[in-house]
């Protein structure tokens, strides 16, 4: 019991503390006026109450990574509980403060553009291209996971539910912001807060050990490696690049800069939570890692939650426990193709404010995103793995490099910029999606990858004068 509370009292402080240090080194400013009121344009641009942002911003995020990440990153043991704290505090809040924050300071504008703002043209031109198809399979593995868990719950076939999922997604996709996210993700907000405390104070309630393995050693039942599966395993509920595709979202709509740490870092953190109740649900609920293991060798995380949920809280408590991580990934995925028709648009210099031209990017969206669901959902989900964090890997970079540009310190950024780069590179060397080599070989590729970006940097940036990347 103390390790959990103890992991989530060090997430609370993170944010008081750390994000606190960020959002002074950035220089938030509450005198600057924001896109949501210099830009309003009353589809994308809308001004919207904190709370209601920050519950939004939340829900975005939170798509099936903080569950079914920690799930099946519980295998590896504890030291999944200190990359979700490790993580979530210096990397992912850091990473979704900046991916939010940099894109109020140039106009509200998608992360390839923030991009290409600080790392030039190719960088900007290559995460047009990189985002869509990202944010295609982040909509894609954001159907078909609540599909399997509602056809677990219903008779009706898998297809048919991912048909109505992609009927909300298409019109989540088109209207404007206020009138279907931000009227109904509060509501969704409240069943999410229920599911998260529920499941928890009920696992201690019913006298369940927490965490029996108690070890840092890696005791996954079928011996993968810890690193660097692990570090992409959980990639929501530490660091996930997805995110930086939605902080533009709520960038648009934030009336005040002061309220960039709460709602960017802020969310960061309260998904942070999220993915620490589930890695401790898989750990103590099956009592050690071979129990979890064979619970998902029978139907996957989807399996897991819905066992956990109606035990734990009984049928009623448990179906609503299961709507409420329903409603995390459909909440994430239509805002993942609501992203992929702004970057879009941005690029073609589209004005949305007329619903045919977000027709004409919607319909072929669309048609890609349920070829794509046809796929093989395993094979998807490691791509989507790697992407996330690959993304998520340049993001950092980027804010880095606008740290550097106007003279404030940029470790806060550049340092888990150097260690995701060693990570992604490691992965896409061992995985047999990548290239398949022995995993010595791979980690020494990694590093060296990361040795090499950040001489790179320095080299690029070596001459960087104060004041040169601020926006008017």
């Amino acid at each position: 019991m103390l390790i959990f509370f103890g992991c989530l009292a060090l997430l609370i402080i993170g944010y008081f503390t750390y994000g606190t240090l960020v959002d002074r080194i950035f220089g938030s400013d509450e005198n600057r006026p924001t896109p949501a009121v210099t830009l309003n344009d009353g589809v994308d641009f809308v001004e919207m109450p904190t709370w209601k942002i920050w519950l939004i911003q939340l829900l975005n995020i939170a798509g099936l990574g903080p569950i079914f990440g920690p799930i099946l990153g519980a295998l590896y043991g504890p030291s999944a509980l200190l990359w979700i704290v490790i993580g979530s505090i210096f990397a992912g809040a850091v990473h979704d403060y900046f991916s939010g924050m940099l894109s109020i300071r140039y106009n509200g504008v998608s992360v390839p553009d923030v991009v290409g703002e600080n790392l030039g043209n190719f960088f900007k031109q290559f995460m047009r291209a990189f985002s869509v198809i990202l944010l295609l399979l982040v909509g894609v593995v954001f159907v078909l996971g609540p599909a399997k868990l509602l056809a677990n719950m219903t008779s009706l076939p898998v297809m048919a539910l991912v048909g109505i999922i992609f009927a909300y997604y298409f019109l989540a996709t088109l209207l404007p912001i206020h009138q279907i996210i931000g009227r109904i993700y509060p509501l969704f907000g409240a069943v999410l807060m229920f599911m998260a405390i529920g499941l928890t104070v009920a696992l201690l309630a019913k006298g369940y050990d927490l965490f029996p393995e108690k070890t840092l050693m890696n005791v996954h039942p079928k011996q993968l490696p810890l690193w660097p599966l692990m570090f992409i395993t959980i990639a929501c509920g530490a660091v996930s690049g997805f995110h930086a595709t939605q902080s533009p979202l709520m960038a648009r709509c934030l009336k005040n800069e002061k309220y960039g740490r709460p709602v960017f870092y802020g969310a960061m953190i309260g998904e942070g939570v999220i993915a620490l109740i589930w890695a401790t649900l898989g750990m103590s609920f099956y009592h050690g890692s071979a129990d979890l293991g064979a619970a998902l060798a029978q139907g996957g995380p989807a399996y897991v939650v819905n066992q956990v949920s109606t035990t734990l809280l009984g049928h009623f408590g448990g179906i609503l426990a299961i709507i409420g991580v329903v409603l995390l990934p459909i909440t994430s995925g239509d805002t993942a193709f609501r992203s992929a028709r702004l970057i879009i648009a941005d690029m073609l210099k589209l004005d949305q404010r007329p619903n045919m031209k977000r027709l004409y990017i919607s319909i072929p969206l669309f048609l890609v995103g349920y070829l794509i669901s046809t796929s093989n959902f395993d094979l998807i989900w490691r791509y989507f793995g790697w992407a996330n964090q690959t993304l998520a890997t340049i993001v950092l970079w980027t804010a880095a490099a606008y740290l550097i540009q106007n003279g404030k310190p940029h470790w806060i950024a550049s340092i888990p910029a150097i260690f995701m780069t060693a990570v992604v590179t490691t992965y896409l060397a061992y995985e047999k999606i990548g290239f398949g080599l022995d995993l010595n070989i791979s980690t020494i590729i990694g590093i060296a990858v990361a040795v090499i970006s950040t001489v790179a940097f320095f080299i690029k940036f070596r001459n960087a004068s104060c004041g040169c990347s601020e926006t008017a």
